[in-house]
């Protein structure tokens, strides 16, 4: 499984990039900017970042993942002071209402983005560091969950809280794979829980976006406005689509459905089978993700390959969820499909890591296999 773990995840992406980018072309002259005089103009920037993307994961796979941890404080830093430039007058750029974006004229980047890497780093570093601090309230909860906390906090302040929860979940996920004890878990998630409720008490817009979807027909026309219009989308479709390019609900009905709605666009024009090998594709990152941790040579590239493979699920999982109205609306692309040059380099980013993880684990698996066949010991089953 190890051995053919490489294989199916590069697949999986490869799937997931042909069918964002099909659907890019399709949605994408619907959009805002297309009575600018270029329709096709995200298509085309997408194109770009897809080639900067693909030489970015070729660089990330074959750089020695120990790279990331000898350089932690500096992309650690680097990412928070991206972060704050953010709120810089004249450098952050405010889009509506959020201020997500750092960048010059057309040019924007999302730090956000490289928030989601710095903290599976610094969580993978710490954790190698100081592999049996687990059961220690401050070493191994307190101190890399105050240090953690610093981008999610910035990011938290941007407004966007769909990030801040992917990146919640993520650290989540890597506590309690390193063996945190388990009722410093449980008080952090009702902390959490505390915190989203106290959050939602001092953001109307965000309280209304969690009442329609409590009632979405009730909020059709105002904040669940999407989230209705997508399950119409999704529901047209039927199991085949209606054909690629032939959807209606892209025609200026839908808003974003190049980049956060882009999924119930595909459900309409393509149809569910499309829908469900999409879900199949992002479940086969994960369990290839996974394998690929638990061969790595060491507890470093295990933690850090399962924080890479945690982001994408779970932001996957948030994005389609949202479209799906099973939960409220947060505002995040899917991975890889959607429109989004900073998502997508992350994400080529991230998968570069996982294959450099890979092939460093193969190459330790076959030093093991060598010396046990020069030894004539048959390994214990």
């Amino acid at each position: 499984m190890h051995r053919k773990s490489l294989t199916f995840l590069l697949s999986a992406v490869s799937f997931l990039i042909i069918i964002g980018c099909v659907m890019l072309i399709s949605t994408c002259v619907f959009s805002a900017h297309a009575d600018a005089g270029d329709g096709y103009r995200e298509a085309k920037r997408q194109g770009v970042w897809l080639v900067l993307g693909i030489a970015t994961c070729w660089g990330a796979a074959m750089l020695d993942y120990r790279f990331w941890k000898r350089n932690v404080w500096l992309l650690f830093g680097g990412v928070c002071f991206l972060l704050l430039l953010c709120f810089v007058p004249g450098i952050g750029q405010e889009i509506n209402g959020e201020r997500r974006w750092i960048g010059v004229g057309s040019f924007q980047i999302q730090p956000s983005e490289l928030g989601k890497i710095s903290v599976v780093v610094f969580l993978a570093y710490w954790f190698s560091r100081y592999p049996d601090c687990g059961s220690r309230f401050l070493r191994g909860f307190v101190y890399p969950l105050a240090i953690a906390g610093v981008p999610i906090a910035l990011i938290l302040f941007e407004v966007d809280i769909g990030t801040t929860a992917v990146l919640s979940a993520t650290t989540l996920l890597v506590l309690f794979v390193v063996g945190v004890n388990w009722k410093f878990l449980t008080g952090l998630g009702m902390t959490g829980v505390a915190g989203f409720l106290a959050m939602l008490s001092y953001a109307p817009d965000r309280m209304e976006r969690v009442m329609a979807f409590l009632d979405p027909e009730k909020y059709r026309l105002g904040a669940g406005f999407q989230q209705w219009i997508s399950l119409m989308a999704i529901g047209s479709g039927g199991m085949t689509g209606r054909g690629v390019g032939e959807g209606r609900l892209k025609m200026l009905y839908m808003p974003f459905a190049h980049t956060d709605f882009i999924f119930p666009m595909i459900g309409e024009e393509m149809g569910l089978a499309v829908t469900v090998a999409i879900v199949i594709a992002f479940i086969t990152i994960a369990v290839c993700g996974f394998v690929i941790a638990f061969h790595s040579p060491d507890r470093f590239g295990t933690i850090l390959s399962i924080g890479l493979v945690g982001f994408l699920s779970f932001q996957a999982f948030l994005n389609i969820g949202v479209t799906t109205s099973i939960i409220p609306n947060t505002g995040l692309t899917l991975p890889f499909v959607s429109y989004g040059g900073s998502s997508l380099l992350i994400g080529f980013l991230a998968i570069g890591i996982l294959v450099n993880v890979y092939r460093q684990g193969k190459i330790s698996d076959d030093q093991k296999s060598e010396w046990v066949h020069r030894r004539r010991i048959t390994p214990r089953v």
